[in-house]
């Protein structure tokens, strides 16, 4: 089979595209004939060697798949050969197929699209967890989005409409800026070109944000902390900026507020019962058509390196998706 894989690490442009053998499935697994895989920020850490997992080179990137089964292995039975499903695989996916757990393998509803299930996972997962069983979102709260056009940036959005907050959306260019307000958003910040801690105050009269969602840190984390409410919740989902901020935590004192950590896949593995009853509300919605995945590129499989420069250079708004 054909896969773009790591063989050392680096940047995208050090991955390269070859033939290797195809994957057999183990006991609890399945093997997944590829049709779409997610973009996401992990991928990029991942080919870098700053991921706190390192699969033995070489290995594909792509941690989000959707596709066709293609294998059962020993011990599977709620899935059958033929069956269309997405995954979740930790890398892998950028490949004509790829070995999957049975148990972060679900079946896609009727109707759904490959690239819709490849970037359904990773976004709202991550998102639906942050704002429902860390920060227990509140309806008439305040919400505030950091990186609000990237993929789980633009999910939270979107489910923080959905379960009733005031949505407040920071990014870093008015076009981005415009997708978040398209899909809800009731204010926004555009922090490159705008006081962010002051464009806040404006926004609350004075009074703060209830949640913080921050999936960029680097400078802009401590005028969001200074900016919570009393009580307030700031959520600590990722880095994308680049560096990992210090906090004086006399902010959180002063304010009798929370620093939460946000790690979802160590969540649906130690949670999985929680984590389901989540994807079902998730499915819910985007049946419904009350979710829509806002799909910025599609990449051959050729092209996937360039699809994680994109994601690097911050172009992507909302999902890039390689397709097979």
């Amino acid at each position: 089979m054909k896969a773009i894989l790591c063989t050392q690490f680096g940047p995208p442009e050090t991955l390269v595209f070859d033939e290797i053998e195809s994957p057999k499935a183990g006991k609890g697994q399945v093997v997944v004939s590829v049709k779409a895989c997610g973009v996401n920020f992990p991928d990029t850490l991942m080919i870098d060697g700053k991921y706190q997992f390192k699969p033995p080179f070489p290995f594909s990137p792509g941690g989000e798949v959707a596709g066709v089964i293609k294998e059962v292995g020993e011990g599977v039975t709620h899935l059958s050969v033929g069956d269309n499903v997405f995954a979740l695989t930790g890398h892998g996916g950028f490949a004509e197929e790829v070995v999957a757990n049975a148990s972060t393998t679900l079946l896609m509803p009727d109707g759904m699209d490959y690239v819709t299930a490849a970037s359904t996972l990773y976004t709202y997962g991550t998102s639906y967890h942050a704002l429902k069983d860390r920060a227990n979102l509140k309806p008439s709260e305040t919400l505030l989005v950091l990186g609000a056009a990237g993929g789980v940036g633009l999910a939270a959005v979107q489910l923080g409409v959905l379960m009733g907050a005031r949505v407040i959306a920071a990014a870093s260019s008015d076009e981005k800026l415009a997708v978040c307000r398209q899909l809800g958003a009731h204010e926004t910040i555009n922090y490159t070109a705008e006081d962010l801690r002051e464009r806040i105050k404006i926004l609350t009269e004075g009074t703060g944000i209830d949640v913080v969602y921050d999936p960029v840190g680097d400078r802009y984390a401590e005028p969001c902390i200074r900016s919570l409410a009393w009580k307030g919740r700031y959520l600590v989902v990722g880095f994308a900026a680049g560096s990992i901020p210090t906090i004086p935590l006399n902010l959180a004192l002063l304010k009798g507020a929370s620093l939460v950590g946000v790690f979802w896949g160590a969540f649906a593995q130690r949670e999985p019962a929680v984590s389901l009853a989540n994807f079902d509300q998730i499915l819910r919605w985007i049946n419904d058509g009350q979710l829509t995945q806002h799909i910025y590129k599609t990449y051959p499989l050729t092209e996937a390196p360039l699809a994680l420069r994109a994601l690097m250079d911050r172009q992507v708004i909302g999902k890039a998706v390689v397709v097979l």
